[in-house]
């Protein structure tokens, strides 16, 4: 392990690159959070369509343009998030560095 003089100062502390991801707790994963996410979307903008439907008296226009915007919005979301963790990989895979792996280090 390399010794720096910022961990001689406070040790427990890692430098961290920006191509390295951060350190999470083994075996959480984001997907729940994600669905979630998608679904508090799609509930809080088909609420303000429906609100704003009844007050313009133009149903369902705005309840369903809003939550297909949302959900475009959701996904775009998803597919750069996806486009940038590969990226990531990629990059640490040039560099010849091993990634973490989900399920720990199995041969």
């Amino acid at each position: 392990m390399k010794s720096t003089s910022n961990q001689r100062q406070n040790p427990g502390i890692e430098e961290h690159t920006p191509l390295k991801p951060q350190p999470t707790q083994k075996g959480t994963d984001d997907k729940i959070g994600k669905g979630i996410d998608v679904a508090l979307v799609t509930l809080a903008f088909l609420g303000i369509g429906y609100i704003l439907d009844r007050w313009l008296g133009t149903k369902p226009l705005f309840m369903v343009g809003l939550v297909v915007l949302g959900l475009i919005g959701e996904f775009l979301r998803f597919w750069y998030d996806y486009d940038s963790q590969m990226k990531v990989l990629e990059a640490q895979r040039a560099a010849g560095i091993r990634a973490p792996s989900a399920q720990g280090d199995r041969p």
